[in-house]
């Protein structure tokens, strides 16, 4: 691969995780699956009811990273209890740390999301914590062992976009971590926009699930993030003050 990512030991070739909430039908998430090329997808471990008929992870491909997140968590011993059962139950060692205690805007306590990761590392665990961007908790979340941070773009749910842009561009610029924004994206473009500035991936869920057409969405923001990705890798032009003329202004008239 020209272009590898690499996270938990695993090279995917998306750069695009989904989720599973939201949608009007379970066996809608194949086909955004198939529509998104994505290789991880993210899943509550309390909407996974082993003795239903409907259970959500049977709707999954196989092929898939399961991501399972420890939603409703409100102090660190939650995560880590949410955590060990999902592995328990069979969903991997992969899991994004959620702790929350704000009801109102969703926003994580990094403080106690350091605690969870800190331990779950220890115990082998593949940890991405879901965080506010804030470049002192990201390097205490490196130091603790997280694979990655997934800093939120808004308040998750919220399709409100990049509203923390300038704390992504540093978390960026200065944590040697895959920084995959999480949450608040809603458009194709506020994803090819993260994925500029030199996001590593992004993950979202709303933007596709409450689409009209979420199969088609999905393909768009499959596309927008490798766009994204390739404008980074290309090195974007200098942004001036005043224009700057494309052709020589002198000479054309001799």
């Amino acid at each position: 691969m020209l272009d590898p990512f690499v996270i938990g030991g695993m090279t995917l070739s998306s750069r695009l995780f989904i989720g599973t909430g939201k949608y009007s039908r379970n066996t809608l998430i194949p086909e955004v699956v198939a529509s998104s090329g994505s290789q991880v997808i993210t899943v509550a471990l309390r909407r996974v009811d082993p003795e239903s008929r409907d259970n959500i992870v049977s709707h999954i491909p196989p092929h898939m990273t399961l991501l399972p997140n420890t939603s409703g968590a409100r102090t660190a011993e939650e995560a880590v209890r949410i955590a060990r059962l999902a592995r328990a139950a069979g969903l991997g060692n992969w899991v994004k740390i959620e702790v929350i205690n704000d009801q109102k805007y969703l926003l994580p306590d990094n403080q106690e999301t350091i605690r969870a990761t800190e331990i779950l590392a220890a115990e082998g665990f593949v940890v991405l914590p879901y965080m506010s961007p804030d470049l002192s908790a990201a390097i205490r979340m490196k130091e603790a062992g997280a694979a990655a941070i997934m800093p939120l773009g808004s308040p998750i749910g919220s399709n409100r976009g990049l509203r923390t842009k300038e704390m992504l561009r540093i978390l960026i610029s200065e944590v040697d971590l895959p920084v995959i924004v999480d949450a608040g994206i809603g458009r194709p473009s506020e994803a090819a926009e993260a994925m500029e500035l030199g996001a590593s991936a992004v993950l979202l869920n709303t933007a596709i699930a409450t689409a009209r057409d979420p199969l088609l969405m999905a393909e768009a923001f499959r596309e927008a993030v490798s766009s994204g990705r390739k404008a980074y890798l290309a090195g974007l032009g200098p942004v001036e003050e005043t224009a700057v003329a494309s052709s020589p202004l002198t000479g054309f008239l001799k």
